[in-house]
């Protein structure tokens, strides 16, 4: 029998047809994904699935539309411009809460792989999260999960999220450029944008996500993150497609898994490396943990993830919130039971 990886790295002309096609086919061909920062290495996974010709594989044709943050990539979603998006695993909790419905099928990202790294003139002085009072720290996009998590550090230090501002900067490019102008005292990002900011000396971080240890320090358990989430309606009238998709997805996350950094980088679009491919290799090692190996969503790590946003969010207080209908492993545990037998 061959080995995973040997099989996962055969000719993509020896993987099409019958051994990757769902059965019957999937219901539309065509599928359009929103993602808010797709340079992120969280939503590699995604990335990684187009470029070695999974969703191809899977019959599908995936145009992946990047926008300036979860929160944009959610909006489309909902506007019905998209079919899915890949964003955080929160929104199909906040959505519930507001009366629709979002279904999790893919957990690619098991812990928000983001930072808070503030300017070392202040980071000098900082101390702990009170010390955030009067900052001004650019997030991702207001009311994004990079927000969410510096409003969560604020409450447990007592401190109102009001007595915080936030600036929205967009994607890594975005959060570095803010931080050397002088324009935010911090920023909450991810890689590659960290590793550039922390190895040039520009800032430091004191609040840590990028892997497991770090997440849990900060929100008491594993905290899942990077999700493929649709409506529940579009998952429920085209399974077939969605089975489809999701297999391209896992088969990406088991490459992940087996893959070396060098090989990471060498699929990844030319212009994530750029300028250093030393850096950015030491920011996928540094964050190896965040991406799941197989797609599956644990009921026990949504509840820490409920606990987190019922803290930062009122509303969800009193909400009552099925967090089992937020996500179904029922995709990715058959795309898991197909790759297996191959």
């Amino acid at each position: 029998m061959l080995h995973r990886r040997n099989l996962l790295a055969l000719p993509i002309c020896l993987m099409c047809g019958p051994a990757w096609a769902v059965s019957s086919g999937p219901e539309i061909s065509s599928v359009k994904v929103t993602v808010g920062g797709q340079a992120f290495l969280q939503y590699a996974p995604l990335t990684i699935a187009d470029r070695l010709g999974y969703f191809s594989d899977s019959g599908l044709k995936v145009e992946i539309v990047d926008l300036p943050g979860g929160s944009k990539a959610l909006e489309a979603l909902i506007a019905g411009s998209a079919d899915l998006t890949a964003g955080a695993f929160d929104h199909t909790i906040q959505m519930q809460a507001r009366g629709q419905r979002i279904t999790g099928i893919v957990l690619f990202g098991r812990h928000p792989t983001f930072a808070l790294a503030l300017r070392n003139d202040k980071a000098s002085a900082y101390r702990g999260s009170s010390d955030l009072k009067g900052m001004k720290i650019g997030v991702t996009a207001l009311g994004s999960q990079t927000q969410f998590m510096v409003e969560f550090l604020a409450l447990e230090a007592g401190l109102a999220p009001s007595e915080i501002s936030f600036v929205s900067v967009g994607g890594g490019p975005g959060a570095v450029a803010a931080i050397r102008s002088g324009t935010v005292d911090g920023v909450v990002t991810g890689e590659p944008a960290l590793t550039t900011l922390t190895s040039a000396g520009d800032a430091k971080v004191v609040a840590d996500t990028r892997t497991n240890e770090g997440t849990t320090r900060i929100y008491g358990g594993l905290y899942p993150s990077g999700t493929i989430y649709g409506r529940s309606s579009f998952i429920e009238e085209n399974p077939r497609t969605v089975q489809a998709f999701t297999q391209a997805m896992v088969r990406a996350l088991i490459w992940i898994n087996d893959a070396a950094a060098e090989e990471i980088a060498r699929i990844l679009p030319a212009e994530w490396v750029k300028p250093d491919l030393d850096r950015f290799l030491a920011s996928i090692r540094g964050t190896r943990d965040m991406f799941s190996p197989d797609g599956r969503f644990s009921l026990a790590e949504a509840k820490v993830a409920l606990h987190v946003l019922s803290t930062v969010d009122p509303r969800l207080r009193s909400a009552t919130i099925d967090l089992p209908a937020t996500f179904t492993n029922t995709f990715v545990d058959k795309a898991n039971s197909a790759i297996r037998q191959k």
